[in-house]
């Protein structure tokens, strides 16, 4: 790597560290030492946990990924990972700054994940609930009621998105979790050590992980939908909510970091509720990475190149398109492929290229007659 590059990755690694050192400290005196602490003290947490979540977090996405582009090259190859990038930069400006800036509520960015990821929106639904009680006097009622609008706008962007585009829509291009930092800091993860191969033992291991995980948010997902149809049922409210927050900073916020610094960028993404469903539903649109258009040279960079650990060289070799439930179409493999075999598709992406490719056949036909009109 030239001097140049090394320069950026380190810049990059140093990001990556301020990055996760700040979610750590403000994640632990917001949802621990906040509680405690005089009145004054907490709004200021408040403000600065805001500020930091939107604005420096927004900051830190377009730099890193200045930077990413230009450790990795700029050119032609790298497309879809530069769309990746692109598409979370806006998503960043949209959900961090100008849709709070509007309706005046800064946490709308934990309302860009759908269920069953968390149950938020449906805590929000109830009077009774910790958390409407917490923040109807800080939203009010009508900051309550845009929340929620807010929320069922973007579920609707995200599953309409997912049926057209594959789970690449929310996982590589919307998501502002855990999808965002394994693209935006990708060159510098992880932190400690080289990049590893995940081991298919581990992957089993993960694989199950997945379905309990998602079993455990349909479980919260189920018992607040029966809770707010006044179904009774067993547990406590503020139990529910307390639990809810502990998997929250446990399994999805201190693991994912875990994954950053010692394993990969995308482990999270191997157990989330929220990608499983939606990688259910991309089966719906027909999600594929085609491994045909050229002949396979066996070479190995997709495999090394993809983030989910996805056996591609061997459907490539078998020209099979590859299916799996995994796949984020993060389109790693297809910028990498210096054959040119692969390529990211769904029912509608086959449409729209194929539309296009009408059109200019069309325009070539047009032009042909009338460049023979002019000769004669």
């Amino acid at each position: 790597m030239k001097p140049t590059k090394m320069k950026e990755l380190r810049i990059l690694k140093i990001i990556l560290w301020v990055y996760i050192i700040l979610c750590i400290l403000i994640a632990g005196l917001n949802y621990g030492y906040a509680r405690r602490a005089s009145v004054e003290m907490a709004t200021f947490i408040t403000k600065f946990w805001h500020f930091y979540e939107n604005w420096i977090k927004t900051l830190f996405i377009i730099i890193c990924s200045y930077l990413t582009l230009r450790i990795i090259g700029k050119s032609n190859i790298n497309t879809m990972r530069r769309r990746n990038l692109i598409g979370f930069i806006i998503a960043a400006f949209v959900v961090h700054i100008t849709a709070p800036l509007i309706s005046g509520n800064s946490e709308l960015y934990f309302f860009t994940m759908p269920l069953p990821w968390t149950t938020t929106p449906l805590q929000l639904l109830d009077t009774n609930s910790s958390f409407y009680i917490s923040r109807l006097p800080v939203w009010g009622l009508a900051g309550i009621t845009s929340t929620l609008i807010f929320y069922i706008c973007f579920y609707v962007i995200v599953i309409l998105g997912t049926f057209l585009f594959g789970r690449r829509w929310q996982c590589s291009t919307l998501c502002l979790f855990n999808g965002f930092a394994s693209e935006v800091f990708e060159p510098a993860i992880p932190l400690i050590g080289n990049k590893k191969l995940v081991k298919k033992r581990t992957i089993k291991v993960l694989f199950v992980i997945r379905w309990i995980a998602l079993a455990i948010s349909i479980f919260f997902t189920l018992w607040w939908i029966l809770h707010l149809l006044g179904i009774p049922l067993a547990g406590d409210i503020k139990l529910i909510s307390k639990v809810e927050n502990y998997i929250y900073l446990s399994t999805e916020l201190l693991v994912a970091i875990f994954f950053w610094i010692a394993f990969i960028g995308r482990g999270y993404c191997y157990y989330c509720p929220l990608g499983t469903v939606l990688g259910l539903l991309s089966k719906l649109s027909g999600q594929q990475i085609i491994t045909s258009n050229t002949k396979c040279i066996q070479c190995n960079q997709c495999n090394l190149s993809c983030p989910m650990s996805i056996d591609i060289k061997i459907n490539a070799e078998k020209g099979e398109a590859v299916k799996d439930l995994r796949c984020v179409g993060c389109g790693h493999c297809v910028d990498v492929c210096p054959a040119r075999t692969l390529s990211y598709s769904t029912r509608c992406l086959d449409f729209i290229h194929k539309k296009n490719r009408v059109q200019k056949e069309d325009s070539f036909t047009v032009d042909t007659i009338h460049n023979k009109l002019n000769l004669k």
